[in-house]
Protein backbone atom coordinates (compact mmCIF):
# COMPACT_ATOMS: atom_id res chain seq x y z
CA UNK A 1 0.00 0.00 0.00
CA UNK A 2 1.07 3.28 -0.89
CA UNK A 3 0.59 5.88 2.10
CA UNK A 4 0.82 9.62 2.60
CA UNK A 5 0.96 11.34 5.76
CA UNK A 6 0.12 15.07 5.17
CA UNK A 7 -1.07 18.39 7.62
CA UNK A 8 -4.48 19.34 6.69
CA UNK A 9 -3.79 22.45 4.46
CA UNK A 10 -6.26 25.26 3.41
CA UNK A 11 -7.23 25.00 -0.69
CA UNK A 12 -3.59 23.36 -0.92
CA UNK A 13 -1.25 23.31 -4.12
CA UNK A 14 -1.54 20.92 -7.32
CA UNK A 15 1.44 19.35 -5.79
CA UNK A 16 -0.63 18.10 -3.26
CA UNK A 17 -3.56 16.70 -4.74
CA UNK A 18 -1.32 15.12 -7.20
CA UNK A 19 0.33 13.49 -4.20
CA UNK A 20 -3.25 12.10 -3.16
CA UNK A 21 -3.86 11.18 -6.88
CA UNK A 22 -0.92 8.38 -6.64
CA UNK A 23 -1.19 7.09 -3.35
CA UNK A 24 -4.00 4.81 -1.75
CA UNK A 25 -4.53 5.69 1.51
CA UNK A 26 -3.85 9.34 3.06
CA UNK A 27 -3.91 10.21 6.95
CA UNK A 28 -4.65 13.54 7.92
CA UNK A 29 -1.88 14.02 10.64
CA UNK A 30 -3.71 16.86 12.65
CA UNK A 31 -1.75 16.30 15.88
CA UNK A 32 1.49 18.54 15.56
CA UNK A 33 1.70 22.23 17.31
CA UNK A 34 0.20 24.44 14.79
CA UNK A 35 2.56 27.09 13.38
CA UNK A 36 1.76 30.48 11.94
CA UNK A 37 2.33 31.62 8.73
CA UNK A 38 2.41 28.31 7.19
CA UNK A 39 -0.66 26.85 4.71
CA UNK A 40 -3.26 25.52 7.49
CA UNK A 41 -5.57 28.66 7.48
CA UNK A 42 -4.27 30.53 4.63
CA UNK A 43 -3.13 30.36 0.88
CA UNK A 44 -2.39 32.62 -1.83
CA UNK A 45 -4.24 33.37 -5.34
CA UNK A 46 -3.67 35.97 -7.97
CA UNK A 47 -3.94 39.69 -6.87
CA UNK A 48 -6.15 41.73 -8.97
CA UNK A 49 -3.43 43.84 -10.93
CA UNK A 50 -0.23 41.86 -10.45
CA UNK A 51 1.60 39.78 -7.88
CA UNK A 52 -0.71 37.57 -5.27
CA UNK A 53 -3.09 37.89 -2.42
CA UNK A 54 -3.46 35.85 0.72
CA UNK A 55 -6.74 34.06 1.40
CA UNK A 56 -7.41 32.59 4.91
CA UNK A 57 -9.57 31.68 7.76
CA UNK A 58 -9.18 34.07 10.59
CA UNK A 59 -8.56 31.55 14.06
CA UNK A 60 -9.41 31.92 17.63
CA UNK A 61 -6.73 33.04 19.99
CA UNK A 62 -4.96 30.02 21.08
CA UNK A 63 -1.40 28.70 23.21
CA UNK A 64 1.33 28.51 21.21
CA UNK A 65 1.58 24.87 21.83
CA UNK A 66 -2.13 24.03 20.65
CA UNK A 67 -2.25 21.09 18.44
CA UNK A 68 -3.49 21.38 15.10
CA UNK A 69 -6.53 19.50 16.41
CA UNK A 70 -7.93 21.72 18.32
CA UNK A 71 -7.55 24.90 16.08
CA UNK A 72 -10.66 26.62 15.83
CA UNK A 73 -12.34 29.52 13.27
CA UNK A 74 -13.66 32.29 14.53
CA UNK A 75 -16.98 31.81 12.55
CA UNK A 76 -18.43 35.19 13.64
CA UNK A 77 -16.58 36.74 11.32
CA UNK A 78 -17.95 36.98 7.37
CA UNK A 79 -14.63 35.53 6.52
CA UNK A 80 -16.32 33.55 3.23
CA UNK A 81 -17.92 36.38 2.34
CA UNK A 82 -14.06 38.05 2.32
CA UNK A 83 -12.72 35.28 0.28
CA UNK A 84 -15.53 36.08 -2.80
CA UNK A 85 -15.00 38.94 -2.84
CA UNK A 86 -11.33 38.36 -3.44
CA UNK A 87 -12.08 35.82 -5.98
CA UNK A 88 -13.55 38.32 -8.24
CA UNK A 89 -10.15 39.19 -9.46
CA UNK A 90 -10.74 36.03 -11.94
CA UNK A 91 -14.13 37.40 -13.16
CA UNK A 92 -13.32 38.98 -16.13
CA UNK A 93 -10.17 36.67 -16.95
CA UNK A 94 -10.66 32.83 -15.77
CA UNK A 95 -12.77 30.88 -18.29
CA UNK A 96 -13.90 28.56 -15.38
CA UNK A 97 -15.26 31.73 -12.77
CA UNK A 98 -18.28 30.69 -12.59
CA UNK A 99 -18.23 26.79 -12.04
CA UNK A 100 -15.12 27.17 -9.81
CA UNK A 101 -17.41 30.41 -8.12
CA UNK A 102 -19.88 27.34 -8.03
CA UNK A 103 -18.19 24.82 -6.43
CA UNK A 104 -16.25 26.62 -3.74
CA UNK A 105 -19.67 28.22 -2.84
CA UNK A 106 -21.13 24.84 -2.43
CA UNK A 107 -17.62 23.94 -0.25
CA UNK A 108 -18.42 26.95 2.10
CA UNK A 109 -22.04 25.51 3.16
CA UNK A 110 -20.36 22.96 5.48
CA UNK A 111 -20.64 25.24 8.77
CA UNK A 112 -17.80 23.71 11.20
CA UNK A 113 -15.14 25.78 13.17
CA UNK A 114 -12.85 23.04 13.23
CA UNK A 115 -10.22 23.70 10.90
CA UNK A 116 -8.73 20.31 10.31
CA UNK A 117 -12.84 19.71 9.44
CA UNK A 118 -13.16 22.34 6.93
CA UNK A 119 -9.68 21.61 5.36
CA UNK A 120 -10.52 18.27 4.70
CA UNK A 121 -14.25 19.19 3.94
CA UNK A 122 -12.36 21.74 1.25
CA UNK A 123 -10.06 19.03 0.23
CA UNK A 124 -12.49 16.24 -0.35
CA UNK A 125 -15.18 18.32 -2.56
CA UNK A 126 -11.78 19.89 -4.96
CA UNK A 127 -10.90 15.97 -4.97
CA UNK A 128 -14.34 15.10 -6.13
CA UNK A 129 -14.60 17.53 -8.80
CA UNK A 130 -10.94 16.78 -9.82
CA UNK A 131 -12.26 12.81 -10.22
CA UNK A 132 -9.82 11.96 -7.77
CA UNK A 133 -10.71 9.14 -4.58
CA UNK A 134 -9.06 10.25 -1.74
CA UNK A 135 -9.19 7.80 0.94
CA UNK A 136 -8.29 9.55 4.53
CA UNK A 137 -8.57 9.31 8.20
CA UNK A 138 -7.84 11.80 10.83
CA UNK A 139 -5.02 10.58 12.55
CA UNK A 140 -6.43 11.81 16.25
CA UNK A 141 -9.53 9.73 15.53
CA UNK A 142 -7.27 6.70 14.95
CA UNK A 143 -6.75 5.29 18.43
CA UNK A 144 -3.36 4.20 17.62
CA UNK A 145 -0.54 3.43 19.63
CA UNK A 146 2.69 4.68 18.08
CA UNK A 147 6.36 4.17 19.34
CA UNK A 148 7.41 7.46 20.74
CA UNK A 149 9.78 8.83 17.73
CA UNK A 150 12.83 9.89 18.59
CA UNK A 151 13.15 12.37 15.35
CA UNK A 152 11.34 14.16 12.87
CA UNK A 153 11.24 11.36 10.33
CA UNK A 154 9.94 9.05 12.47
CA UNK A 155 6.49 10.19 13.10
CA UNK A 156 5.82 8.84 9.36
CA UNK A 157 7.91 5.67 10.00
CA UNK A 158 6.14 4.84 13.26
CA UNK A 159 2.67 5.03 11.99
CA UNK A 160 3.58 2.97 8.70
CA UNK A 161 5.12 0.03 11.20
CA UNK A 162 2.12 0.68 13.37
CA UNK A 163 -0.51 -0.11 10.19
CA UNK A 164 1.66 -3.22 9.01
CA UNK A 165 1.09 -3.50 5.32
CA UNK A 166 2.16 0.25 4.62
CA UNK A 167 5.06 -1.27 1.41
CA UNK A 168 5.72 2.56 0.03
CA UNK A 169 5.68 5.87 1.77
CA UNK A 170 5.68 9.03 0.13
CA UNK A 171 6.00 12.57 0.88
CA UNK A 172 6.21 15.71 -0.59
CA UNK A 173 10.08 17.34 -1.41
CA UNK A 174 10.12 19.53 1.58
CA UNK A 175 10.84 16.62 3.78
CA UNK A 176 13.63 15.14 1.40
CA UNK A 177 16.27 16.93 3.62
CA UNK A 178 15.47 15.67 7.19
CA UNK A 179 14.44 12.26 6.28
CA UNK A 180 16.66 9.25 7.19
CA UNK A 181 15.85 6.34 3.95
CA UNK A 182 17.93 3.91 5.81
CA UNK A 183 15.44 3.85 8.34
CA UNK A 184 12.64 2.86 6.04
CA UNK A 185 14.49 0.31 3.98
CA UNK A 186 15.15 -1.17 7.21
CA UNK A 187 12.00 -1.50 7.97
CA UNK A 188 10.43 -2.70 4.02
CA UNK A 189 9.25 0.01 3.61
CA UNK A 190 10.11 2.51 -0.01
CA UNK A 191 10.10 5.42 0.88
CA UNK A 192 9.68 8.15 -2.02
CA UNK A 193 9.10 12.20 -2.47
CA UNK A 194 6.42 13.18 -5.39
CA UNK A 195 7.80 16.37 -7.00
CA UNK A 196 5.13 18.09 -8.98
CA UNK A 197 6.29 19.63 -12.07
CA UNK A 198 4.40 23.30 -12.31
CA UNK A 199 4.38 24.22 -16.02
CA UNK A 200 3.20 27.80 -16.45
CA UNK A 201 -0.54 28.10 -18.03
CA UNK A 202 -2.12 31.18 -19.36
CA UNK A 203 -2.70 33.56 -16.18
CA UNK A 204 -3.68 36.16 -19.02
CA UNK A 205 -1.16 38.70 -17.63
CA UNK A 206 2.46 38.96 -18.31
CA UNK A 207 4.45 37.48 -15.28
CA UNK A 208 3.22 33.58 -14.35
CA UNK A 209 2.82 33.37 -10.54
CA UNK A 210 3.56 29.79 -9.99
CA UNK A 211 2.67 27.90 -6.71
CA UNK A 212 -0.53 29.40 -6.09
CA UNK A 213 -4.01 27.53 -4.70
CA UNK A 214 -5.48 24.60 -6.17
CA UNK A 215 -8.36 27.58 -6.66
CA UNK A 216 -5.73 29.28 -9.32
CA UNK A 217 -5.54 26.05 -11.38
CA UNK A 218 -9.01 25.38 -11.26
CA UNK A 219 -9.98 29.06 -12.57
CA UNK A 220 -7.49 28.76 -15.47
CA UNK A 221 -7.98 25.36 -16.59
CA UNK A 222 -10.52 22.36 -17.33
CA UNK A 223 -10.95 18.81 -15.31
CA UNK A 224 -9.29 17.49 -18.31
CA UNK A 225 -6.69 19.93 -18.76
CA UNK A 226 -5.62 19.22 -14.31
CA UNK A 227 -4.99 15.36 -14.94
CA UNK A 228 -3.10 15.62 -17.15
CA UNK A 229 -0.85 18.18 -15.40
CA UNK A 230 -0.83 15.49 -12.81
CA UNK A 231 0.93 13.41 -15.00
CA UNK A 232 3.87 15.49 -14.87
CA UNK A 233 5.74 14.59 -12.20
CA UNK A 234 8.78 13.10 -10.74
CA UNK A 235 10.10 10.64 -8.07
CA UNK A 236 13.15 11.98 -6.15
Amino acid sequence: MKLAIMQPYFFPYLGYFGLIRNTDSWIVFDTPQFIYHGWIARNRILDSKEGWQYINAPLRKHSRNTAIRDIQIRSEEKWKDKIFAKLTTYKKIAPYYTNISNLIHDIFEFDNDSIVKMNCHIIKNICSYLQIEWNYSIFSEMNIDIEKPSSPDEWALNICKNIGYVNEYWNLPGGKSFFDRKKYSDNNINLKFYNQILKPYYQKRNHFEAGLSIIDVLMFNSVIEINLMFKNYEII
